[in-house]
């Protein structure tokens, strides 16, 4: 379940924050709605590792990101 929270993390890695704070916000209430037992703390550690594994993802988006503008700049300092 774990790969779950790095996907949304990749796809909305974009908006970095938005992604993040909804995965703290969706993870607990993903696992409230499976029906995974699970008490006061253990939802907040949910969210914790929500957040921390979208974080995995987005770290990942905004790398990609970073070379991705890398390249493109260097390519267009070759033309001129």
């Amino acid at each position: 379940m774990i790969p779950t929270m790095i996907v949304y993390g990749l796809l909305l890695g974009r908006w970095w924050r938005v992604a993040i704070v909804s995965a703290a916000l969706v993870w607990p209430l993903l696992l409230v709605l499976a029906d995974v037992p699970i008490s006061g703390n253990g939802l907040v550690a949910a969210a914790f590792l929500g957040a921390a594994n979208a974080s995995a993802g987005v770290l990942v988006h905004q790398g990609v990101l970073w070379l991705v503008r890398r390249l493109r700049a260097d390519r267009k300092d070759d033309h001129r």
